[in-house]
């Protein structure tokens, strides 16, 4: 080996990146994005132990709604809360208009949270209920698909185009009677059946061996995931519209999947979370396909009843779609 010679590739491929400042640019603030979003999600005193659900929790006014390491999540709907207490998804619910408070017999942290909560209000009405408990990897198996779809549907369509147009065969193509608007349907078309197709195989495989818990509709799980899968194509297609180099894609890519990988729901509800954090996550494809899908699992809802989640995954599918379409530049001058 010569040496010289490779030392020489070594310096111009050091200055090519230096000399790219997106790319440096990014690569020097990303890790720094990411340790103050994780500091700003996790902080507080500490992570809770416990979770209650507190019915019409604005209007409600107890000192233990102020006692530490315990969650107070606010809902409206009572069967909610009890398929959520009986699917040991919170330890216990209380209704402090009425005095009465629910727990489930089967479950060890709702009768240790029932003994904290009895310290203060031992006169309130005792309400049972029971249900099996959901395993973690029943929950978790939306945000894990989820997930999985994310990353195909951005890295699939995005890398692969701003590929296309470095080597010039976006160029090449342009100099055919293929249309712009044929080459992206295409790219979207191919992709939706390769990501529908895998996360179905995946699903299907993996159903053997886990035996999933399954409340809703298959046919409703699938057009959720349809619908999310095209707003994650569209929002690649949109990052990709007109990069033309491949390190500076990968950053993009990489500040577009992560906030949706931690923000999302994928590992962790949102339960309890500052408010911020979930208007901000309302505002992620990914939030509205795992949870659409999560619900359909575990609650057994329909489309009506997730129509929030599926308008929504509509609305982003348009608007990246048409912004997509209107920034998409063949040749590789911005």
């Amino acid at each position: 080996m010569n040496v010289k010679r490779f030392l020489a590739v070594v310096k111009a491929r050091n200055l090519e990146f230096f000399r790219d400042r997106a790319s440096l640019g990014w690569n020097i603030l990303f890790p720094v994005l990411m340790l103050v979003g994780l500091s700003f999600v996790f902080s507080g005193d500490g992570r809770a132990s416990y979770k209650i659900g507190v019915l019409n929790l604005e209007t409600s006014e107890s000192s233990f709604l102020t006692t530490k390491y315990i969650d107070f999540v606010d809902y409206e709907d009572i069967d909610l809360a009890k398929t959520k207490l009986e699917q040991h998804a919170i330890d216990l619910i209380v209704d402090f208009n009425q005095q009465e408070y629910w727990v489930n017999d089967g479950a060890p942290n709702s009768y240790l949270v029932e003994k904290i909560f009895k310290s203060e209000h031992s006169t309130f009405t005792r309400l049972t209920t029971h249900g099996k408990a959901i395993r973690y990897v029943d929950w978790v198996l939306p945000g894990i698909l989820g997930m999985n779809m994310m990353f195909s549907c951005l890295f699939g369509v995005g890398y692969v185009i701003v590929r296309y147009r470095k080597n010039a065969v976006l160029k090449r193509l342009k100099a055919t009677p293929l249309s712009a608007f044929e080459f992206v349907s295409a790219q979207l078309v191919s992709r939706l059946f390769i990501v529908m197709f895998m996360s179905s195989a995946i699903y299907i495989g993996c159903n053997v061996f886990f035996d999933f818990y399954m409340l809703g509709s298959y046919f409703d799980l699938f057009i959720i995931g349809v619908l999310g899968a095209f707003s994650l194509i569209t929002l690649g297609l949109l990052v990709a519209s007109r990069s033309k180099s491949e390190e500076l894609i990968g950053g993009l890519l990489n500040f577009t999947s992560w906030p949706m990988m931690l923000l999302s729901g994928v590992w962790f509800s949102l339960e309890g979370a500052p408010q911020a954090i979930k208007t901000f996550a309302n505002f992620l494809p990914l939030t509205h396909v795992v949870s659409g899908a999560r619900k359909i699992i575990t609650e057994g809802a329909s489309l009506a009843d997730i129509s929030f989640h599926v308008w929504t995954l509509v609305i982003m599918c348009s608007i990246f779609l048409c912004l997509g379409s209107y920034f998409f530049s063949w040749n590789t001058e911005r």
